[in-house]
C-alpha cells in the first residue's frame, strides 16, 4: 500500500477545491485558526489565573439556580 505520490494528493487537492470552492475553503480556514487562537488564548489565561477569581461567583449562581428548581443537597460517602 505504501504513501501516495504527489500526484495523488494534486488530484484530492483539485477534486476538494471543484467541490468545496475557494471561497468555503478561505472561510473555514480563517475560523479554524480563530478557534485556535481562541484556544490558546484561554489556556493563557486559565494557567495566569486570571479565571479563577470568576470561578466562585460562578458556583454561587449555579447552586442558587439548582435551589430554584428544588434541588436537594447531598453528601456523597464511600463505602468502606
Amino acid at each position: 500500500m505504501g504513501t501516495f505520490s504527489i500526484w495523488h494528493w494534486l488530484v484530492v487537492l483539485l477534486i476538494v477545491v471543484m467541490v468545496f470552492g475557494t471561497k468555503k475553503l478561505k472561510n473555514l480556514g480563517s475560523d479554524l485558526g480563530g478557534a485556535v487562537k481562541g484556544f490558546k488564548d484561554g489556556m493563557k489565561d486559565a494557567q495566569s489565573g486570571d479565571a479563577s477569581p470568576d470561578a466562585p461567583a460562578t458556583a454561587k449562581v449555579t447552586q442558587d439556580i439548582k435551589a430554584e428548581q428544588g434541588a436537594i443537597d447531598v453528601e456523597a460517602k464511600q463505602k468502606s
